[in-house]
Formats: structure tokens, sequence, C-alpha cells
């Protein structure tokens, strides 16, 4: 089986097609750039989402795609929504039998632009032509990580009761890898982490582990973005998977 893993140097996408190359088949990792060392026997193809350069040549033979790319808010459209398409017509011309795109946890749920553009990315890919999955997952931990070490910076640290389930990229990869060698079936089994924690709780591990001073700012839950996030939109605890919690995740990085 010949797979493509759109976004395949980046956080989602590194640690997946590690997992593919492990359990056989040809991997393509496309992205705009090489990006870091890739697993042996998995080859690299440039492509752009924003104008399509390089989409045909690489989806050539391709069986399965694995849309795990992502982007700034500020060109989020572009890439996830119109790249989508870009990338769903190409697929369609190559034959390819399954798309699998990634998105958020209650997505659809929490009013932020960001947000949005991944419900119209998840409505681009059930309208399009290739038989398709979705994967919802929560927030990675490696995304808090950065969000906790930004506000450090500036001698911060963000709390609140806002509740989030965080989960390591690399269980959301094998969940993938699985979908990859099956069927499309749509909308996929949600993935969340081992545990649902607090902004307050979660920037306590932080601090435990980093053992960075800050000043605790607080994280008013109000407004009609932040109500639904303290209400628990991005948890699901019915679909939580094993893997590190994100204090063993930060220890351990």
């Amino acid at each position: 089986m010949k797979v493509a893993v759109v976004g395949g140097t980046g956080v989602l996408g590194k640690p997946l097609v590690a997992e593919l190359a492990k359990r056989g088949g040809e991997v393509l990792a496309l992205s705009r750039k090489p990006g870091p060392a890739l697993p042996e026997g998995v080859a690299h193809r440039r492509v752009d989402l924003t104008t399509g350069d390089g989409l045909a040549e690489a989806l050539a033979g391709v069986e399965v795609v694995v849309d795990a790319s992502n982007s700034n808010p500020r060109n989020a459209g572009p890439v996830l929504v119109e790249g989508t398409e870009r990338l769903l017509r190409a697929g369609a011309d190559a034959g390819v039998r399954h798309h699998i795109g990634v998105s958020i946890v209650g997505c659809d749920k929490v009013p932020m632009a960001y947000y949005k553009v991944k419900v119209e990315q998840e409505e681009a890919i059930a309208a399009g032509e290739v038989p398709w999955s979705i994967l919802r997952a929560t927030q990675f931990h490696s995304l808090l990580g950065w969000a906790f070490e930004q506000a450090g910076r500036l001698r911060l640290r963000p709390t609140g009761k806002a509740p989030l389930q965080p989960v390591d990229a690399a269980v959301a990869a094998a969940r993938l890898a699985e979908a990859v060698h099956a069927e499309p079936v749509g909308r996929l089994p949600e993935v969340a982490g081992p545990q649902v924690l607090t902004m307050s709780e979660l920037a306590a591990a932080w601090r435990r582990v980093r053992g960075q001073r800050a000043l605790p700012v607080r994280i008013p839950a109000v407004g009609r973005i932040l109500r639904p996030v303290r209400e628990g939109a991005l948890c699901n605890t019915g679909a939580a998977a094993g893997g590190p919690t994100f204090e063993q995740w930060l220890a351990g990085g």
C-alpha cells in the first residue's frame, strides 16, 4: 500500500509517518519543506496546499492520503479549507481510495475562528469525491506545552477552571495508522487524553516539571467563546486513550 501523509514533518505527521513505516508499505511525507530526518524508507515530496503545487506528482499511485497539515490562524482558511479542496481534487484525479482528515474534539461547539475553519474543513472532506474518514482529537500535549512556555517567557502562568483533556500526538498517530489499514467509515471514534484537568492544574504540572517561577494570571471563562470551553466542550471522557499524561510528557521531553 502506498500512503501519503500531508504535513508529514509536523507534530502529528512525524509520529504518524514513523508508525506507518513500522507497519510496512510505501510511505511518503508531503510538506512545503523537508523538515527533520525521516525514518528509513520514507521519502519526502514537496507540495503546497495553498497553490496545489506538487500535488498531482506526489499523489501518483497513492491509495490512502492522511491530511495531518496545520496552519497558523491567520492563514487557516486558505490552507485548511481551500487547500483541502485542492488536495481532494488531486486525490480524486489520482485514484485515491481513502482520504483521512484530522480535526478537533468540540470544534463545532466553540465559536472560535480557527475552530470554525476546522468545521469547514470537515464539510469540505464530506463533500469531496474521495471516500473519507475523520478523526477528532483533543489538544496535543505539545500545544499546551508551547503555550505555557510562551507565557513563561513573560513570567506569566495562565490559570483557570476550564477543563482540558490533552493527548500525546503519538496516540492519535497510532489511531490514524489503524484507519489507514481499514476502510473509509466517515466519522471515526474520537481520541482524547487520559486525564481531564483544569488550566490551573495543567499550569501546576508545568511549574513542577519546569521549576520556573511565574505570576499566575487567571483566564476568565466568560463570553461566547470561553463559556463552552468552561462547560467541557473540548473534552470527551468516553474517548480517553492511553499514553502519557501531560505531566509525564513534560518530564520525558
